[in-house]
């Protein structure tokens, strides 16, 4: 078991790498990769069944302790993302199929690696992890209704449809992997670190696939939609740290809320173009690029912020 976590630590550290690599592989040989995306839902399930059994009641009582900073970073990440990725479609003129893959990635809760660039940046990681929590929960009722709102103007939009889609690739995930961590009881504990290690091949696997359908698209579209990524996540970084700041959070809150806000969960965003955008395969490119660059984006931010003793 020790030797897992090991490897598991490893290939957190170098997520980004794994993604890039099989990436690169993904494209120049689809026909491989390509068989892999009528399996994404299923991976995200994984993924989000791992978040489950690393989760424990302390993350929700964080709510308790932290209800304005949870509030905030919550709202944020509902309102922030969702509206620059609107603004940014409309601001390039994007295709419909590329303004609609942006929106649903922004409509998306927090991601898990936030709470791990949160702790490296300083921040604070208790606050991080209830943000977490509490957008992942949400998400079942405020992604579609969000997606919904903004899209549909661009392609037709069933809310309802993607309301149980994602209940059955989160909520229910994550509800059967808390039921496991309690009936593990102690040995939870050496599980939940191993668990980072499947999401993370998981989501490399995810994003393989998604090149490989989406090779021909990416040639013609990729530069745009990865410009468009970069300010999306980017601006979701300084929006989130100055909504922060408005509201007169601490400096570590502050961290936390923006790396909350400006990292998503992209896989999400894969797993539903795919599973409601399947005629329109590009639709899917902004998560998956979304996925690759907020992991190298995120620990850049979190080195800087790590190196700071204050906000001066």
């Amino acid at each position: 078991m020790l030797f897992l976590i090991r490897i598991s630590r490893f290939v957190q550290k170098t997520f980004a790498f794994w993604v890039l690599l099989l990436a690169a592989l993904a494209f120049m040989s689809p026909s491989v990769y390509a068989p892999l995306a009528k399996y994404i839902p299923w991976l995200l399930g994984i993924v989000m069944f791992g978040m489950g059994v690393t989760m424990t009641v302390a993350d929700f009582k964080g709510v308790l302790k932290h209800p304005k900073a949870v509030f905030i970073g919550t709202v944020a990440q509902f309102g922030i993302m969702p509206l620059l990725a609107y603004g940014l479609a409309k601001l390039f003129n994007l295709p419909p199929e590329i303004a609609v893959g942006v929106i649903l990635v922004g409509c998306c809760p927090g991601g898990t690696a936030s709470n791990v660039m949160t702790f490296l940046a300083r921040g604070n990681t208790a606050l991080s992890v209830s943000c977490t929590a509490v957008s992942t929960v949400l998400a079942p009722v405020l992604t579609p209704a969000i997606f919904y709102l903004l899209a549909s103007q661009w392609l037709e939009i069933n809310a309802s449809a993607m309301l149980i889609s994602v209940l059955k690739i989160v909520l229910f995930p994550i509800l059967l992997g808390l039921i496991t961590r309690m009936i593990l009881g102690a040995k939870a504990e050496n599980y939940s670190e191993v668990m980072p290690l499947v999401s993370v091949v998981s989501i490399v696997l995810i994003v393989a696939a998604v090149v490989a359908v989406s090779k021909t698209n990416i040639i013609q579209s990729g530069l745009l939609i990865f410009a468009v990524v970069i300010l999306h996540n980017g601006l979701g970084f300084l929006l989130g740290y100055t909504a922060a700041r408005v509201f007169n959070l601490s400096y570590a809150d502050r961290k936390a809320v923006a790396i909350e806000v400006g990292m998503q969960n992209s896989g999400l965003g894969v797993a539903l173009a795919g599973l409601h955008f399947a005629a329109s395969p590009v639709t899917a490119v902004p998560s998956a690029i979304f996925s690759f660059w907020h992991n190298i984006s995120g620990p850049l931010l979190a080195t800087y912020w790590a190196g700071k003793t204050d906000e001066s």
